[in-house]
């Protein structure tokens, strides 16, 4: 389908917003590895034998025990505001962080139903109905982001892809797949949770970045699923874009500055 020149221009200034939108998601991630120390790859590294080998099933479970909790949760307590609930996770993150590996692995399947509850918020903001099955497992799909502590350029072009791999799947088959990706992100919270001294400090840290990250990436979700729907685009074509879009400013980026 040939979409109009000026149609195609105005979808152009929708996806540029949706890109820096993408492209702030990542800010307070590294002040989180400055604090903790070392490198994202290096955190899982700390982690226990013990707990690398529960940390998937701990986060499969709590997926699912999220997706649900969350939706029923909305009829009882209102949206909050984004401040709102980056307060809440940091609190929790200082919780957990504070009593070592024990207490930030309770804290995780808590933190995972409020982030779950905010990107079910963002679905409704942009016109989707949190209660619709198919629009919780889009919800899930945002947790196949690589997180807020990714270095690698490939981040940004990996959840697009996944977003189109996931495509179709069922609540419970998606939460299959996407359990691994997540516990992996999960794993270098605790990690970061698990620092002597800093174990507190670093839990809400980093719980107020995880919170602020996957708020811009469910706005990313579901900006280009709302773009879709109202403009009747197909939304391979979108993500197409905003991966052009999303190249464009980093290379813009990397230009080095006139003197």
């Amino acid at each position: 389908m040939t979409v109009p020149v000026a149609l195609a221009s105005s979808i152009d200034e929708e996806i540029a917003l949706i890109a820096r939108r993408y492209g702030r998601a990542n800010g307070v991630g590294m002040q989180i590895l400055n604090l903790v120390g070392g490198q994202a790859e290096n955190l899982l590294e700390r982690l226990p034998d013990s707990a690398k080998g529960q940390l998937e099933s701990v986060t499969s479970a709590a997926l699912a025990r999220s997706a649900r909790l969350a939706a029923e949760s909305r009829g009882l307590v209102p949206d909050q505001a984004p401040w709102l609930n980056r307060a809440l996770t940091a609190a929790m993150g200082a919780a957990g962080g504070a009593g070592g590996l024990p207490t930030a692995l309770a804290e995780l399947p808590v933190t995972t139903t409020v982030l779950m509850r905010v990107i079910q918020g963002v679905a409704a903001e942009h016109g989707f109905d949190p209660a619709d099955e198919a629009v919780q497992a889009d919800c899930v799909r945002v947790f196949a982001a690589a997180g807020p502590l990714a270095e690698d350029d490939g981040a940004e072009t990996g959840f697009l892809a996944a977003r189109v791999t996931l495509t179709g799947a069922t609540l419970h088959g998606l939460i299959a797949r996407v359990a691994p990706r997540f516990a992996a992100v999960l794993g270098q919270k605790l990690a970061a949770q698990m620092v002597p001294v800093l174990g507190a400090a670093a839990g809400a840290a980093i719980n107020y970045a995880y919170t602020s990250y996957y708020q811009d990436i469910a706005h990313v979700h579901f900006g280009l699923r709302r773009l879709a729907r109202e403009r009747a685009v197909a939304e391979t074509e979108l993500t197409e874009r905003l991966r052009i879009a999303m190249a464009a400013a980093r290379a813009a980026r990397s230009r080095p500055r006139a003197g």
